[in-house]
C-alpha cells in the first residue's frame, strides 16, 4: 500500500516475530558531498497486524504529539506552543509570555504529564512576584494546558486550580518604586556627558513613557520639528498616544535620531534594536550604580515625570495624556494640534 509523501511508512520485518509490523516516520533528509541521500527515521511502534500498524500511523498523523505524550517536557510544550502562537500576537505579548516562562525554571525539565497542581503552585509561591505578574504567569499556564489538551499531551487542566488571589494585596519581594529626587536628577545631568546611554535616563524622566515604549520607538514615529512622538504599541489602550518631547531633552532625541541608520530611535553600539534585558543589565544597572542610585529601576522615571508635572501645577487630565495613564478614553488619544501644543507646554514646565 502506497502512503502519501511525508506520512510515514508501515512495513513487515523479517523473521518470526510476535509483532512484525513496524511503523516509522522520517525525521530528516540529508545529502552528502557525493550527492547520495541519507534518511533518518524514528520508529513509533511495532504491531501484530498490518491493520493495527496503519491505524497507529493514521492516529499519529492526526495528532503527532500523542505518541510521545509521556516524554514531552514542560519546556518542549512551551516551545511547540510558542512556535504556533507567537506569529499571531504582538511583540509586547511575546515579551510578556517569555518573561513568565523565565519564572518556570523548576518545572521546565519535568514531563508535562507528571506536572500536577502543586508543581504549578510552587512556581507561583516561590517566584516572589506581584499580583499583576502572577496573573500573566497563570495566563501562560492556562494557554499551555489548553494547547496540551488539544494535542492529547495531557488529560487534565491543572492551571485552573492555581491560586494567585492570596497574593493580590501583598508582594514580599516587591520593589518600593519611588521617583528620582531633585538632587538625583541633578546628578544624572552632571553625568550625561560621560556616556551617551545616560541621556536615555533623562529622556525617560522628561517624557514619562515606559522603558519598553522608548526602546521600541521607531524613527518614523518621531517628529522632531513639532516635538512629539507616537507610541503605537503599549501595555494598555490608553498607552497608545502622542507624547511631547521636552525642550530640555530635545538635543538627545536629535542625537539618537541622527546617530545611525537603525530604524529604531535608540540602538545598541552596533546599531541594532535594544532588548529590555540587554539595556537593563548592560546600561541601566551599571550607570545607576556608578551614580549611587542603586535603589532605582527604569519604571521610577515614569513616577518622576508624574511627580514633576504635579509639582509644576499641571492639570491631572494633561498628565494622564502625557504618560498614558488609565482615565482617558480611547478616542482621546487622537489629539488635535491645539492639544499637542498643550502637552508640549506642560512638559516644558518641568
Amino acid at each position: 500500500m502506497k502512503l502519501p509523501n511525508g506520512y510515514g511508512s508501515v512495513y513487515k520485518l523479517p523473521g518470526n516475530r510476535r509483532k512484525p509490523w513496524a511503523v516509522r516516520i522520517t525525521v530528516s533528509r540529508k545529502e552528502d558531498k557525493e550527492g547520495s541521500t541519507h534518511w533518518k527515521y524514528k520508529y513509533l511502534g511495532y504491531y501484530e497486524t498490518q491493520a493495527e500498524a496503519l491505524t497507529a500511523l493514521a492516529h499519529f498523523n492526526e495528532n503527532p504529539y500523542d505518541i510521545e505524550a509521556n516524554k514531552i517536557t514542560f519546556a518542549e510544550v512551551f516551545e511547540k506552543w510558542s512556535a504556533e502562537h507567537y506569529p499571531k500576537i504582538s511583540k509586547s505579548n511575546v515579551q510578556g509570555y517569555n518573561a513568565s516562562y523565565l519564572l518556570c525554571d523548576q518545572i521546565k525539565g519535568l514531563r508535562f504529564n507528571d506536572i500536577k497542581k502543586n508543581h504549578l503552585q510552587g512556581v507561583v509561591d516561590d517566584c516572589g512576584k506581584n499580583y499583576p505578574t502572577l496573573r500573566k504567569l497563570k495566563v501562560l499556564f492556562t494557554m499551555l494546558y489548553k494547547f496540551a489538551l488539544q494535542n492529547d499531551i495531557c488529560s487534565k487542566d491543572y492551571a485552573q486550580y492555581v491560586d494567585i488571589i492570596q497574593y493580590k494585596d501583598k508582594n514580599p519581594n516587591a520593589f518600593n518604586r519611588k521617583p528620582f529626587s531633585k538632587k538625583e536628577i541633578e546628578t544624572v545631568w552632571k553625568w550625561k556627558d560621560t556616556n551617551e546611554y545616560i541621556t536615555v535616563i533623562l529622556m525617560l524622566i522628561y517624557c514619562g513613557c515606559r522603558i519598553s515604549e522608548l526602546l521600541d520607538l521607531k524613527k518614523e514615529n518621531v517628529n522632531l520639528e513639532e516635538r512629539w512622538f507616537d507610541i503605537t504599541a503599549s501595555k494598555t489602550e490608553s498607552g497608545i498616544r502622542k507624547t511631547p518631547i521636552a525642550n530640555k531633552v530635545l538635543p538627545f532625541f536629535e542625537y539618537w535620531y541622527n546617530k545611525n541608520d537603525c530604524e529604531y530611535l535608540l540602538s545598541t553600539p552596533d546599531g541594532k534594536h535594544f532588548e529590555y534585558r540587554n539595556y537593563y543589565d548592560s546600561y541601566w544597572t551599571p550607570f545607576v550604580e556608578q551614580m549611587g542610585m542603586t535603589n532605582h529601576r527604569p519604571h521610577d522615571t515614569r513616577h518622576t515625570t508624574v511627580t514633576l508635572l504635579t509639582a509644576a501645577g499641571v492639570d491631572d487630565k494633561i498628565i494622564k495624556k502625557i504618560v498614558g495613564h488609565k482615565g482617558q478614553s480611547v478616542t482621546e488619544v487622537v489629539y488635535t494640534h491645539f492639544e499637542i501644543q498643550q502637552l508640549i507646554e506642560a512638559i516644558d514646565k518641568i
